[in-house]
């Protein structure tokens, strides 16, 4: 699933910044080829606001049996990802089935470390996500101003996808509510542990304008 129902205020850009051109393609179609290559993937759900009319016409090749669009999305990720499990269950997926969820701005994921996640998850009780070990000093703040050093030994930065059984995530986004910033901190308050995949520092999300100028230099010197 891939949430795309944002506005991306942060970005500075002039409309959603799923739609901003890099390396001549919006960033979601970037995102979204490079789950195409993923072959364990049944299918790939595009979650998008109710109101938008870009996306067709953005990304038109993204269309077949395994290429799924839900105008279902709400103001929230939380919503969203809500809203696209209920659709995904109206398409025939069940409690038991896996669900990777993959933020629309990390357009530069690579299908082989979505498989790698898939291989370390199958049999996991659980479900994890990637994520990198955090590798600068960690500052807590008052404003502009340091107030403390905090430890960095045991802190990760989450990526997507993050992968739990559809039933499971279901039922942590309803207990969690609206404010939850990811589906692993859901999961986290029902009391479970999800497993921490090594991930890939080029797997950034796109949020401020410096980042798109870093995705497109990266893109466009990745081997074609």
């Amino acid at each position: 699933m891939v949430p795309c129902a944002g506005a991306g205020q942060r970005a500075g850009t002039a409309g959603p910044k799923q739609y901003q051109r890099l390396a001549g393609q919006p960033v979601v179609a970037h995102t979204l080829a490079a789950l195409a290559a993923v072959p364990a993937l049944q299918a790939t759900l595009v979650v998008l606001a109710p109101a938008d009319q870009e996306f067709e016409r953005r990304v038109p090749q993204f269309e077949g049996a395994r290429s799924w669009v839900a105008r279902c999305g709400g103001a929230t990720r939380a919503a969203s990802v809500g809203s696209g499990l209920a659709q995904l269950r109206m398409r025939g997926a069940r409690d038991h089935d896996w669900v990777l969820v993959h933020d629309a701005a990390r357009c530069l994921v690579r299908a082989a470390w979505v498989q790698g996640l898939i291989e370390a998850c199958r049999g996991d009780e659980v479900g994890g996500l990637l994520a990198l070990p955090l590798a600068d000093t960690l500052k807590q703040a008052a404003g502009q101003r340091v107030t403390a050093t905090l430890p960095r030994a045991d802190k990760w930065l989450a990526q997507t996808p993050q992968m739990f059984r559809l039933g499971l995530l279901q039922r942590a986004l309803a207990e969690a509510g609206p404010e939850v910033t990811d589906e692993a901190g859901a999961v986290e308050a029902l009391g479970l542990a999800p497993l921490l995949v090594p991930g890939d520092a080029e797997n950034f999300k796109l949020t401020w304008p410096a980042d798109f100028a870093l995705a497109e230099r990266l893109l466009e010197t990745r081997p074609r």
